[in-house]
């Protein structure tokens, strides 16, 4: 099972950035409210290019 945790307080959210949910290759990161939210999480393909990308390192992926 995957799961992917980001801290909003570090996030620069949609006006400043959003590199991670335009290069989700699987679409799980989606806007929602104006924050990076996963989605459909069980279609993460561990990837981490969400992470490498994010310039505040507010994304953490792990497979438990």
């Amino acid at each position: 099972m995957v799961t992917i945790t980001i801290d909003h307080d570090k996030c620069d959210g949609e006006d400043e950035c959003g590199d991670c949910v335009d290069l989700c290759t699987m679409e799980v990161l989606q806007w929602v409210d104006g924050k990076v939210t996963p989605v459909d999480i069980d279609e993460c393909s561990l990837c981490e290019t969400c992470v490498d990308l994010c310039p505040n390192e507010c994304i953490v992926v792990k497979d438990d």
